[in-house]
């Protein structure tokens, strides 16, 4: 039995037991899309990120990519040594199993598993990003900085 999607209280729990510096902002409007997101915020594409779950060779990898960023398979191929085709974008339900949240809302971080993340060069052209805040009508403003400590993730050219 799959467990029900993780919330915006569940991801403003983490931030705090973590001490991340990050804000949630509910907005009046659905936001499960990069140009949906930035109309709501009024910022550029770019400036929303998108986080993203692929599977490679079986194993999960959380890429988290500027909303202007198209995600090419051909650099997170190169970076684990295995053919594009090796590198599958995640179903929703795979999603929803090892993130722990719902696609439309996934949160940069608090997922339900510990996975490789790899962070796109591009999201540090903005001191602040917004992503995912654990459900479509939330979102998250956090520095990419910041991502990068709580991931842990490695920044690579998409």
């Amino acid at each position: 039995m799959t467990e029900p999607p993780r919330t915006p209280a569940d991801l403003a729990a983490f931030i705090a037991a973590e001490g991340i510096t990050a804000t949630i902002l509910p907005v009046t409007t659905d936001t499960p899309t990069v140009p949906e997101a930035a109309r709501a915020l009024g910022v550029s594409e770019g400036q929303i990120i998108k986080t993203l779950l692929f599977v490679v060779r079986d194993a999960p990898v959380v890429v988290i990519a500027s909303g202007d960023t198209l995600v090419d398979r051909r650099p997170i191929a190169a970076r684990f040594g295995v053919g594009r085709k090796q590198v599958k974008l995640a179903d929703a339900e795979t999603v929803l199993m090892v993130i722990g949240y719902a696609v439309g809302g996934v949160p940069p971080f608090g997922h339900a598993v510990r996975c490789t993340v790899l962070l796109d060069e591009r999201m540090g052209r903005w001191e602040v990003v917004y992503g995912g805040g654990g459900d479509d009508r939330t979102l998250l403003a956090v520095a990419p900085a910041e991502i990068q400590r709580v991931t842990g993730g490695e920044w690579v050219r998409l």
